[in-house]
This record gives structure tokens, sequence and C-alpha cells, in this order.
């Protein structure tokens, strides 16, 4: 992290010009040194550091604490403390201001650089967790099912605005509360009250689902007739520390003459959505288990820490952030199909070109795994598609390819572009470990995962992706596969997508003027 920019805080003017002539040899930019608070606090909003260095004895009104609070607060610029003090009392106060390192005087140059890089990467990942739970909260948030989350002894932790609507208790009222106090459910038959889903799921440790025929008993005392589901939030593989339910309003659906379907047709939704949220919640956990460990270790081994362990941990953090990355990003993509709001675009270009540079892209990462051999048959190959959605389609699909194949194996990328049928076709072959033939119908189905696949990291949302990526252009996508020979996929899309597209809106409006003249 070179070239960071770091204001120096220190009332000794010597060892100020001291410090900051250190940095500059470790190649960092000094953007000042002040001896007080009040000059801290200023240069720090004209120049915009990255770190403060602050000691915590100052001459003045503002000693180095209550100045790294305020900076802190307005800033949000980590700050490591100088200090000769190291007494209970002076650290204690230290720690509320959630100071990222501590350099003990006298100190090296070595010193100093390390807390420095330590400082600077904990903030950068503590900004990356931030964000990545600002988006999981306005996921959860956006969701039109209600949703609850406890902790490990059944209190209510969170809860959505649909939540709030369905149960008539606003979030800040219901925090700490026993979730049985909240979500208060019982049979329509017997008006009997029901055991609660929280206390059942921490006792089973498993997905538990409500009977047919449950109520909820909202704040006010009305009766909803729901559907719900609960499920266990592990931190690692065998500890719960909360559960999540989900429900919705079944009061609308209970008028209807297919009650029985609808409630069919809701449990499962309600089991693929309770499986949506496990799922998304254990996989953002091993990647924070990795990065609190990394972190952990570089803070406990400090001055001993070698440049090799540092790559190796560094490497395990940033492979844990890329994890996270890949799963919000998989995670949006289907949330925004599922709230049929995928942007469509499609547009000239050239396929064979778009290949060949996908799978030199591609290969430049995957190289040491698997060779990736492109083939095109064809001499025209410009069609009208969108390009995002087929890059992420064929992406996922090689991405596949590499998982579940060995090390040294072939990948082949085959293009043929029909131009009496109109379509392409893709065809992506592997020398994996094959699929079970009673896998292969539903592969496409969220979150399943083959049988055979299930020590290997992944959440079942890849083939999910592609199916919509191929469905949007209104075309077909097949899988044909032998365990321990291979994987084929099949592809095949319209080679002018835009034209099929208006094509079927057309089919659908004249279908719809067929239903309104229909007197039956």
């Amino acid at each position: 992290m070179g070239q960071a920019k770091i204001l120096v805080v220190e009332d000794e003017v010597i060892v100020a010009r001291t410090i900051a002539s250190q940095l500059t040899q470790l190649g960092y930019i000094v953007t000042g040194t002040a001896s007080s608070g009040k000059v801290a606090i200023a240069k720090a909003s004209a120049t915009q550091p990255e770190l403060v260095l602050m000691d915590i004895i100052l001459k003045g009104e503002m000693d180095g604490i209550a100045t790294a609070s305020q900076i802190r607060e307005q800033l949000d610029v980590p700050i490591i403390y100088l200090t000769a003090y190291g007494d209970d009392h002076t650290l204690e106060r230290a720690k509320l201001t959630q100071p990222f390192g501590y350099i003990v005087k006298p100190f090296t140059t070595k010193d100093l650089r390390i807390a420095i890089e330590i400082g600077l990467l904990k903030h950068q990942l503590e900004r990356e967790l931030r964000e990545n739970r600002d988006q999981l909260a306005t996921l959860l948030n956006s969701m039109s099912d209600a949703v609850i989350a406890t902790n490990e002894q059944g209190a209510v932790t969170f809860m959505n605005p649909a939540a709030e609507a369905l149960t008539g208790w606003q979030q800040k009222d219901a925090l700490g509360n026993e979730a049985t106090k909240i979500f208060h459910i019982v049979d329509e038959v017997t008006e009997t009250t029901l055991e609660n889903p929280v206390t059942k799921v921490l006792r089973e440790q498993q997905v538990v689902y409500l009977g047919e025929f449950t109520s909820l008993i909202t704040k006010n005392g009305k009766r909803i007739p729901i559907g719900d589901s609960a499920s266990p939030l592990k931190r690692g593989s065998d500890q719960i520390n909360g559960v999540v339910v989900v429900f919705w309003d079944l009061s609308e659906r209970r008028q209807t003459k297919l009650l029985e379907q609808a409630l069919e047709k809701e449990q499962e939704l309600n089991r693929l959505k309770s499986l949506f949220i496990s799922t998304v919640s254990h996989e953002f956990r091993n990647p924070l288990t990795v990065i609190q460990t990394a972190v952990e270790l570089i803070e406990m081994q400090g001055a001993n820490l070698t440049d090799a362990k540092r790559g190796v941990y560094l490497k395990r953090i940033q492979g844990a952030v890329q994890s996270m990355e890949k799963l919000m990003e998989e995670v949006l993509f289907m949330g925004r199909a599922e709230a049929e709001k995928l942007i469509y675009n499609p547009a000239g270009l050239n396929l064979e070109n778009f290949c060949r540079e996908l799978v030199e892209d591609f290969s430049i990462v995957e190289s040491r795994v698997c060779e990736i051999v492109f083939t095109c048959h064809s001499e025209n190959t410009s069609a009208v598609m969108d390009e995002g959605l087929l890059h992420y389609m064929l992406i996922n699909l090689l991405s596949n390819a590499v998982k579940y194949s060995p090390r040294g194996g072939n990948i082949q990328l085959d293009l043929i572009c029909d131009p009496i049928e109109k379509v392409a076709i893709f065809y992506i072959q592997d020398q994996g470990m094959g699929i079970p033939e009673p896998d292969q119908t539903r592969l496409f189905e969220s979150f399943y995962r083959a049988s055979n696949v299930q020590s290997i990291q992944g959440t079942g949302l890849g083939l999910v992706i592609v199916k919509r990526c191929v469905d949007a252009h209104r075309g077909k996508i097949s899988v044909t596969s032998q365990v321990g020979v291979g994987t084929k996929f099949t592809v095949i899309l319209p080679l002018n997508s835009e034209s099929s597209l208006i094509e079927a809106i057309k089919e659908g409006t004249e279908s719809n003027r067929k239903e309104d003249l229909d007197p039956t």
C-alpha cells in the first residue's frame, strides 16, 4: 500500500520531523504535521489523509484521544497512536476511538511500516465488509416477503419493512424481544397457540415449515393467515448463531378455489427463499471467517511477520473478498431476474471475435489449471445479441468446466452459425468428473447441485443465471454428461435475438386478444 497519504500529529517538533522523514523514506506521502488537536483536525479536513499517526499526549485543550475521536467521527480516517504511555487507563480511553494500532516509543522504521500497513489493510477490510453488509441489508429490505432474524437465544435482531407491516411491530420496538412475542402464531382450526418456529429450529437445528391453516396474531390482535419457514443461521458447520424466519400473507389466496395448489406452490417458493437466505448467509460467513483469521494472525505476529507470511495472508484475504464480490454479483443478478428487471440490450457483434477475446481473457486467469481451446466452424458470425448477458453465460459455463475438471485438462468451446436455421450454436465440452444422470434434469433449478460435487464450493446459482441469460435471448440450453468422462453443454441462440423478441411480443399480444374475445 505504498504512496499512502499520512498526517503526523506530534507536539515535539523534532520528533515530528523525524517521523515525517522516516515516512518519506518508506515511500509514503506526508500531508503535513500538527502539534495540537485543533490544528490536526483542520489539516485532516483540508488534506484528506488516508491515515493519521496520533501522539496520545498533546498539549492544549484536546489530547490525542479526543482529537482522534473527532477525526474518526467526521472523516472516517484510521488512527494509529504514538505513545510512550502504556498504562491501562490510557489504553482503555484510547480503545473508545477504535484505533487501528499502537506504536510504542521509541520505535524503529520497521515497526512504523508494519503498523501502518496493518492499519491501512484493516481499514480497507472494514470498509469492504461494511459495504457488503449494507448491500445484503438492502437486498433483505427490498424483499416483498417478511423476514425476521434472531440470535441464538431467540431474541429479534432484524426485521425488514414487510415484516413490520405484517406484524404491526416496528423494528426499533421489536429488537431484543423474544421472537415468540413478535411472531405469535395459532392454529386456525383449534385456535391453539403453535410452537414458535424459532424455538423449533434452535432445538432441531434444521429448516422447519409451518403447517397449513396457520395464522399470525399481529400486535393489535388482528389474525392473518400466513405461510412461512425458518432456517438456522450457522457459524461454521455445526454452530448455530441464530434463525431467519421468512413468511407472507395468504389472506387473498385463501379466498380462491385454488387454495390447495396455491399453498403447495408457496411452500416450494418458501423452501427456495429460505434456502436462498441460509445459503447466502453461510457463503458470506466462510470468506468473512478467512478474513478475520488472517487479520488476527497479522495482528498477533506483529513485528515478527515475514514478507512471505504477509503475502500468504494477503492472498487469503484477497481471495475471500473476491468470493464475496462474486456471490453478491450472483445474488443481485438473481434479484433482478426474479423481479423481472433483468436489462436486455441486444446489439450487433461478431461472435467469433467475441469468443476469441473472451477465451483469451479467461485463459490468463485459468491457464495454469486447464487449457481452453476455441474453434469456429463458420465464416459469417455476425449476430444481434446482448453482449453482457452472453459474456456472463459463457464465463459461467467455462468456470464450471474448469471447476469440475482435472488440472491440465482441455476444455473445448465450439461455435457454429447456421444461416439457414438462423441460429448460433455454442458447445462447451470438458473432460471432468461428469454429472450423474438423475441429477441432469435438475441442474437449472435454484441452489440445486449435483450429488457428486457437494464437497466442492458453490452456491448452485451459476447454471440458473446461465439459463436466465439463455431465456433472455429466447434460446435453448441442454446438457449431456457421463460420469468420469465429461460434460457437454449445448446453447442455441437466435442469430438475431432482437427480431425474435419482437415476434414473441407480437405472439403474446395476439394471444391476449383472443382470450379477451373468448366469451368463456
